[in-house]
């Protein structure tokens, strides 16, 4: 993934939707590996900051593709942070609501991540915004997202991951029991079964699930994280986010992490101060003048 390229496109407005209380909004499309992909782009409105406004690249959790609309769901966290005065884009992923391409997955293909890539390519060009202050958000399967792009480029200052599927891909295969549901396309099921046909499992060959695993490669992450989970979370184990953490400590980057007791996925009983924090971290980390060295 570091040998390609994401150039991303200008992005063009292709629904222009009710303003917020401080920020516009509006469905944009841009180009990614030759499909048409949509997100949801908010702007503040004010005086714009001589260098632009801060981004954040808001990376969205597993919705089920058939059903996933741009404007639907996370509106709170996009809200909060269109509020704060960020440039907020939430790209919809390839196969999900109007985007083409095949929804493959998030964790047996690059696809979403390489979305994602360039849709930060392509805020970059957007000449509201500052392309040297850009952070990331992600939820669930958006943390693995954002993770991955953290240690895939340098232009992401900061990233904050709710209950994420961090953790290496020895623990997604041995130590993730949940059902699959039903929702989830085939072509992104069978990748477990497809890997270990071609690889051989995490213990028969730790090199090549290393080699995919972005929590391997923990040292190269791009600035500091934020991580935070509840403990009664039924989809992704608190274990995910205890490894992460344990892994950027033990590699010397900056992290914080909080854990929420008997807290569920969406940290709902503790949303109001997650979302402090993730703007507060932000804040210092991408809109400040703190922004953390690689």
């Amino acid at each position: 993934m570091r040998q390609q390229t994401y150039p991303g496109r200008d992005l063009v407005i292709e629904q222009q939707l009710p303003r917020g209380s401080n920020y516009t909004q509006a469905v944009v499309s841009y180009q990614s590996e030759g499909h048409t992909i949509f997100a949801l782009l908010t702007i503040p409105i004010g005086d714009r900051p001589p260098t632009g406004w801060p981004v954040i690249v808001f990376n969205h959790g597993y919705i089920p593709p058939a059903v996933y609309r741009t404007t639907e769901l996370y509106e709170s966290h996009v809200r909060r942070l269109a509020t704060s005065g960020y440039i907020v884009i939430k790209p919809d992923y390839r196969g999900h609501g109007e985007s083409e391409g095949d929804s493959r997955g998030g964790y047996g293909q690059p696809d979403y991540t390489i979305d994602v890539l360039n849709a930060l390519a392509s805020i970059k060009r957007h000449p509201d915004a500052d392309p040297n202050r850009i952070g990331m958000y992600g939820h669930s399967m958006g943390g693995h997202i954002t993770l991955r792009a953290m240690v895939t480029t340098g232009d992401i200052k900061a990233g904050v991951i709710w209950a994420g599927v961090v953790a290496s891909y020895a623990d997604l295969l041995n130590n993730w029991r949940r059902p699959i549901p039903a929702t989830i396309p085939p072509q992104a099921r069978r990748w477990r079964e497809e890997f270990v046909a071609r690889h051989g499992t995490p213990d028969e060959n730790p090199a090549f699930w290393d080699s995919i695993s972005p929590i391997a490669f923990a040292s190269d992450v791009s600035g500091p994280i934020q991580l935070h989970h509840g403990t009664n979370d039924a989809d992704v184990p608190t274990e995910f986010s205890d490894s992460l953490n344990q892994a950027l400590l033990d590699a010397g980057r900056p992290v914080e992490y909080f854990v929420y007791p008997g807290d569920n996925h969406n940290l709902l009983n503790n949303w109001g101060t997650v979302m402090s924090r993730t703007v507060a971290f932000f804040d210092k980390y991408v809109k400040g003048d703190q922004v953390a060295s690689n």
